[in-house]
């Protein structure tokens, strides 16, 4: 009974607060406080890399980097789609220094592939934005065996990053910025079922456990590399096509109080170029350009040392057992 006492109360909280701060309003009301010169910068001359940019938040991110002078690498899974975003941001920015590399981030293997390909091929990287995402509400596995959802948005995010570290290191203010959600503030991160194997299979809940991954990874990494900045951040509730599909009803009901593709991008984009962000120590979760705590209120989504250092330790075996050969 306490536990589903907790369970129910944490919930609600989360709601509460996600009706306050996470909608159209909450942005607007925030918003009054940000500082318009923090944007005015130009990215000439410095390179970008987005997952998931032919729509919603990725998009809105890249458009906002292109329009600042940045060369931007857009990693969508659907080429047309891709290349059809590739035009409208150089239409609409004048900046023809979009490119765009076709890859599946649920494919860990491919993830390897892209990574090490595109290392050998560039010279340096200033950003990495690990935007895409999945919310699979039946249980899919990926080519490896791995399911979905976790292969997407944490084992893909892992691999990219780890790959992508030594290329990031060769620039001038290198920064890693990662796409949670405010998801993740009712799940501990659990270090026994990485895959829900054992748990019965809820989508919404599984994305969930994932952003809380995402978040633990992010503060794991800035510990381990100090030339990189790295931030993780929840865009609010956005009106993006991932969410109308992945979650319909609540699409659906919240429609009107749902912020724009570009509200939600809000603070990716100024975590990417703005000065003030480096201001901030690494490996903090950002809403609406400001440092808040990955934990609720009275929360128990603390996780030891040992179980930081367990996942940390499985995912590398998951990385290293889909690393093709040499």
């Amino acid at each position: 009974t306490t536990v589903l006492q907790m369970c129910l109360y944490r919930n609600i909280v989360w709601f509460i607060k996600g009706m306050r701060e996470y909608t159209r309003s909450g942005f607007e009301n925030a918003s009054k406080s940000f500082v318009a010169k923090d944007l005015d910068v130009s990215m000439v001359g410095r390179s970008f890399m987005i997952t998931g940019a032919n729509s919603g938040i990725g998009k809105a991110t890249a458009m906002a980097i292109a329009k600042k002078g940045g060369t931007v690498h857009i990693v969508c899974r659907n080429k047309e789609r891709a290349e059809r975003a590739r035009e409208e941001i150089i239409s609409a920015s004048g900046n023809n220094e979009v490119y765009v590399h076709v890859l599946d981030l649920s494919e860990s293997r491919k993830v390897w592939e892209f990574a090490e390909a595109f290392k050998k091929e560039h010279s340096s990287l200033s950003v990495l934005i690990n935007n895409a995402g999945c919310m699979v509400n039946q249980r899919e596995m990926n080519s490896d065996g791995l399911e979905k959802n976790f292969a997407t948005n944490t084992l893909g995010v892992y691999v990219l990053t780890k790959c992508l570290i030594p290329l990031l290191e060769k620039s001038r203010d290198p920064r890693v910025i990662t796409v949670s959600s405010g998801g993740m503030l009712v799940q501990k991160l659990n270090t026994d079922d990485l895959q829900t194997e054992r748990a019965p299979f809820d989508g919404t809940m599984v994305y969930a456990q994932n952003k809380r991954q995402q978040v633990v990874m992010t503060e794991v990494w800035a510990k381990a590399n100090p030339k990189i900045h790295f931030s993780v951040m929840h865009p609010g509730w956005a009106d993006t096509p991932a969410v109308a599909k992945a979650m319909p009803q609540f699409h659906q009901m919240m429609r009107d109080r749902l912020r724009t593709a570009d509200q939600g991008a809000d603070t990716v984009v100024w975590l990417t170029v703005s000065r003030a962000t480096t201001a901030f120590p690494s490996g903090l979760f950002f809403q609406d350009r400001q440092p808040v705590s990955a934990h609720l209120p009275l929360a128990w989504t603390h996780s030891s040392r040992r179980e930081v250092k367990v996942f940390m330790g499985r995912l590398e075996t998951l990385a290293m057992a889909v690393k093709p050969s040499e």
